[in-house]
């Protein structure tokens, strides 16, 4: 779901939404408004987010799944979905409406090489926050000005690039921030935990073998597999699986590939020992399940 993909699925409903959104392929800017959440509820989850999105919800409630974990966003959060994301949306109430920014990996940001906020340096899938009025109110303000300087009749991109920038580091801000306080109230247990689940989210796609995040993490396999099922209450191969079942979703909902090439990139050793295992997780084949 990449901002080119998103202009397909709006490009019908264009006049009705431009009041809202503005969309090109490397820069989107939504300015509140709920129009726009029911067409992308209405397509065909999973999702994988293959760009960067900053936003602020405004008012109502969604629920999804993204990466693996069940999220819930209120008004007065702030949420960052960095590239590599699986969203699978489940419910919105209808007065659910948020405004941000969405950038593709072509955007030019004005960071000097070398320097990029930890949001963007790849260690953070995601996050959320339930921010202070201050906070969510320069965020509000930034994108009220990118949303005037897009409509500009001469857009200035340097000047679109500095307002993305600046909403960048304020989001990079409150992640610090929000690690801070969170960090002495968390258990090692919690952190081994929260690590095990973003190892599993970047290559659960290739590594279906707890040994892989046990060596990755340094402990042994059964110290991680006892510390993720007494966070979780799942066991590891569990979250694993999950995983590997949703990236399989994605690509037989997304894209073109036949069974035997997503088999083949999932590192199964045959067509039906994949088939197997999809069909035991979801009570589908994988054509049945493409077929839907």
């Amino acid at each position: 779901m990449d901002l080119p993909k998103m202009q397909d699925i709006l490009g019908p409903h264009s006049e009705q939404l431009s009041h809202h959104i503005f969309i090109n392929g490397e820069l989107a800017v939504l300015h509140g408004g709920s129009n726009f959440f029911p067409l992308l509820m209405v397509q065909e989850p999973p999702f994988v987010v293959n760009d960067h999105r900053l936003g602020i919800v405004i008012g109502g409630e969604a629920h999804l799944n993204l990466n693996l974990v069940d999220r819930h966003y209120k008004a007065g959060t702030l949420l960052f979905v960095g590239p590599g994301s699986v969203i699978s949306p489940k419910s919105i109430t209808p007065d659910f409406s948020a405004c941000g920014i969405g950038i593709s990996a072509q955007f030019p940001l004005p960071f000097p090489s070398g320097e990029l906020p930890t949001l963007l340096s790849g260690q953070v899938r995601d996050f959320q926050a339930e921010a202070s009025e201050g906070d969510i109110s320069i965020a509000r303000h930034i994108v009220d000005t990118l949303w005037h300087v897009v409509h500009q009749p001469n857009l200035n991109w340097r000047t679109a690039s500095q307002l993305v920038g600046a909403q960048i580091c304020h989001y990079d801000s409150l992640l610090h921030r929000l690690s801070e306080r969170t960090q002495s109230s968390r258990t090692r247990e919690q952190d081994i935990f929260e690590r095990f689940l973003s190892q599993v989210n970047a290559h659960g796609m290739q590594q279906h073998r707890l040994a892989f995040y046990a060596e990755k993490a340094c402990l042994t396999e059964r110290y991680l597999g006892s510390v993720v099922r007494q966070a979780s209450g799942m066991t590891a191969k569990e979250w694993i699986d999950r995983s590997l079942v949703t990236r399989i979703k994605v690509e037989l909902r997304h894209s073109e590939k036949s069974i035997a090439q997503i088999a083949e990139e999932a590192h199964f050793s045959s067509v039906p020992s994949f088939c197997k295992f999809f069909k035991r997780l979801t009570g589908k084949t994988p054509m049945e399940f493409r077929q839907d």
